[in-house]
């Protein structure tokens, strides 16, 4: 009954905004090439579901497959710059100003290396959004360690390696779940929009520029719509992991009670 309560002013919100939608569109005769109304939308969406699933599912792994990439890169990178100073001194400013690129200047150069209908382009997109605040945050979490640990550790003659698995890597997964949930979004929205200049039919971001094109917003709109629940299912499925893999941590405690 808590949890009802505690998701009851977002499911009113939902349905308040829906019903303002259907009723705006409605009464101010709004044209569907401007906004669909959302009745409209669900009955796109409901003809189309199969297309629909196979689009996102093709798209999703393509997410999936740049987002690990991204992570090992960036946790490897993380490692290295935190066991040297100079080496994370000299990167971080670098890999700043590279994160503040957009995406859309990485698109035309991955699809003249690897081929615009090739999904690996868009998938080197994903792992380069995804590496840099992979690898700010791991590192941030393996260097901001409280210095009575270490010198516990260095009272103990413990190895660098020993430091790294007992004190540092436990302090660096929290940072490390907090970009997996920044990334887990980005990686979505890096591939949708990575495949807005050019890609295979069958991809998501192409699906919907299509019928945008062709002038069928609401298929458009139901395409977004299946991205938005996409997007937010890998989101809880990362809170699911890191329920598990991190009990111990205040996050956790404080979204389980």
């Amino acid at each position: 009954m808590a949890r009802l309560r505690y998701y009851l002013p977002t499911f009113l919100v939902f349905f308040a905004v829906l019903a303002v939608w259907e009723g705006g569109v409605r009464a101010f005769n709004v044209q569907r090439f401007l906004l669909p109304a959302p009745s409209v939308i669900f009955g796109v969406f409901i003809d189309i579901f199969p297309r629909l699933i196979s689009s996102a599912l093709y798209t999703f792994r393509g997410a999936v497959a740049g987002m690990l990439i991204g992570i090992a890169a960036g946790v490897l990178v993380a490692l290295v710059t935190s066991r040297f100073a100079l080496i994370r001194e000299g990167l971080l400013p670098f890999a700043i100003a590279a994160n503040s690129v957009p995406i859309i200047a990485f698109a035309p150069v991955m699809n003249n290396w690897f081929g615009i209908t090739n999904q690996m382009s868009k998938i080197m997109i994903v792992a380069i959004i995804v590496f840099f605040p992979m690898m700010i945050n791991v590192a941030r979490g393996l260097t901001l360690v409280e210095p009575a640990k270490l010198e516990l550790m260095r009272s103990y003659a413990a190895s660098p390696l020993n430091v790294l698995l007992k004190v540092r890597a436990p302090n660096a997964l929290p940072y490390f779940f907090n970009a997996l949930k920044v990334c887990s979004t980005l990686s979505l929205i890096g591939i949708i929009v990575a495949e807005y200049f050019g890609g295979p039919r069958e991809a998501l971001g192409v699906f919907i520029t299509q019928a945008a094109g062709n002038f069928k917003f609401a298929d458009a709109w139901a395409a977004i719509i299946i991205s938005a629940i996409l997007g937010i299912a890998y989101y809880l499925l990362i809170l699911l992991l890191e329920r598990v893999m991190i009990p111990w941590h205040a996050s956790a405690r404080n979204e389980t009670s």
